[in-house]
């Protein structure tokens, strides 16, 4: 067996709960403003924050929602977002978070999936959440901000908890993100305060965190990205953040400008952005000192074009919801364009061929597979995906084709799963074929990912459909009814067949070279 071992020092693993890590990196600097909302400016202190949290998570408990119980938060980013997530840990509960842009079919199936006993979400978002717990163990809901008939934030504080509910660090889930499969519907990732506190020690030292690192964080707090790089990882590690509920270029660059922000975490469609947008030109960004790209592959080109420009270091990591998420981290010291970076502290890694099971040396390629205490517990409620993908003693199956140099830089080569990445957010063929198909008219679809220097990919559809069957934008118009905007399709071709082996299984591969050979 050959196996890449990380170059960091390892890290001591620690008997203590992500709120309790969080609360070590708050409490010796009870009145620094920690968290601001960006758009409005509301903010909270660490000791406005902890005495939140503490107060939502007695309250929590009183109402019987505390341990031993699920509660889903579907909301943009905001600091109350941050208080919700720990106060259910604190009170010993799990948290699955919810994509605020599903539809009500998708948030019924998280909702039931994860058999959440209570919601909470924005007033924004509150017909599809009403809409959306019927046929589940949902009892209740709340919003962060006022609505009619509606339990609100403040009315669930109560008697604060001085102490961190007990909980096996180990064993017990504390968080439950969805992450899209290759087949079927989004799976519940079983991430415990082990998973959660390892990889927030990782990051902070592997990518050479410092206490008063400020970030603009728009990466969203429901994805593992946003929820541990940004949110966790810098209120344990002595940062703050400003928070964003989008997107918004001209807010980002206002905000890395007004607080000097030393690095900027994005995705590669901001990365393109930061290179080629005119806006960028308009703000003092002197104080930046990198750029950390993750969730999809950058581009070396683009990479170099994104550092040339802001004058700054542009990096790369690695991770995946499985992973809590970063596996690899690129210190600004030691960095390559166009690699993964290196193994974050306490992870080995090994390349295996996809035929033979053999492992692989440097530089030779084959599947990334993974080991570390910062691998999930699991799939819920389904031990067959996760004896796929968890095998021969803790290794995880990353599914990415890659290669490892011989400076143990890590490059992600192609995908072994289907999964497309728009925009960093993972989109299964399989779900939008099965939407696509579900239409009278319809005898077959296919779904690939098409290469866009924008989104990295988008998705694109193959149809067979009867005489009377519906044209491209019913497809269209039906998709943007039943899934999430990311999720949509930019390009269908109607074709007579769809190649697929003696089994049944796509052949995607046959798909894409016919788009390739039309150039």
């Amino acid at each position: 067996m050959t196996i890449f071992e990380s170059p960091f020092d390892p890290i001591v693993l620690r008997d203590i709960s992500i709120t309790d890590r969080v609360f070590e990196g708050l409490r010796d600097r009870p009145d620094e403003v920690v968290l601001t909302d960006g758009p409005t400016g509301r903010s909270l202190t660490a000791t406005e924050f902890m005495d939140q949290v503490e107060a939502l998570a007695g309250g929590l408990t009183a109402r019987g929602f505390g341990a031993g119980h699920t509660v889903a938060l579907m909301a943009p980013n905001c600091p109350e977002y941050c208080v919700v997530f720990h106060a259910v840990a604190y009170a010993g509960g799990t948290i699955t978070t919810i994509n605020p842009t599903y539809t009500e079919s998708e948030v019924r199936h998280q909702l039931q999936d994860s058999q959440a006993e209570f919601l909470i979400t924005v007033p924004a978002f509150l017909d599809t959440a009403r809409a959306a717990i019927s046929d589940t163990s949902v009892v209740d809901l709340a919003t962060i901000g006022q609505a009619p008939d509606t339990l609100e934030l403040a009315d669930l504080m109560g008697e604060p908890l001085s102490h961190q509910v007990a909980v096996d660090f180990d064993a017990h889930t504390v968080v439950l993100p969805y992450s899209s499969g290759t087949t079927g519907l989004p799976k519940g990732v079983m991430l415990s305060h082990r998973n959660l506190v390892v990889n927030v020690d990782q990051i902070i030292d592997g990518a050479g965190f410092h206490r008063g690192e400020t970030a603009a964080a728009f990466l969203p707090f429901f994805h593992i990205y946003g929820m541990t790089v940004l949110m966790n990882v810098h209120l344990a590690g002595g940062g703050a953040l400003v928070t964003l509920p989008r997107f918004d270029l001209e807010l980002f660059l206002r905000i890395s400008q007004d607080y000097k922000s030393k690095r900027m975490w994005i995705v590669p469609p901001v990365a393109l952005a930061l290179a080629k947008h005119p806006m960028v030109d308009q703000f003092d960004l002197s104080a930046l000192e990198q750029i950390f790209t993750g969730a999809a592959p950058l581009g070396a080109d683009l990479s170099n074009a994104v550092g040339k420009r802001l004058n700054c270091v542009s990096l790369q990591g690695y991770g995946m919801t499985e992973l809590s998420p970063v596996s690899h981290l690129s210190p600004i010291e030691d960095s390559k364009p166009g690699a993964s970076g290196l193994a974050a502290p306490n992870v080995q890694c090994r390349i295996v061929n996809i035929e033979t099971g053999e492992d692989m040396g440097v530089g030779e390629e084959g599947e990334l597979w993974i080991k570390g205490p910062n691998v999930m517990q699991g799939y819920l409620n389904n031990a067959k995906a996760t004896a796929e993908t968890i095998v021969e003693d803790g290794w995880l199956r990353t599914g990415d084709i890659s290669y490892i140099d011989a400076d143990g830089q890590m490059f992600v080569v192609d995908r072994l799963k289907e999964l497309i990445k728009y925009k960093g957010f993972q989109v299964a063929p399989a779900e939008l074929e099965a939407t696509i198909v579900s239409m009278d008219g319809v005898t077959d679809a296919a779904v690939i990912g098409l290469p866009d220097p924008e989104a990295g990919e988008i998705p694109m559809a193959f149809v067979v459909r009867t005489d009377t069957g519906p044209d491209a934008a019913a497809i269209k118009a039906h998709l943007e009814k039943c899934l999430s905007s990311y999720k949509q399709v930019h390009r269908i071709d109607f074709v007579d067949t769809i190649p697929k082996s003696a089994s049944g299984k796509i052949l995607r591969r046959f798909l894409r070279d016919k788009i390739k050979a039309e150039g």
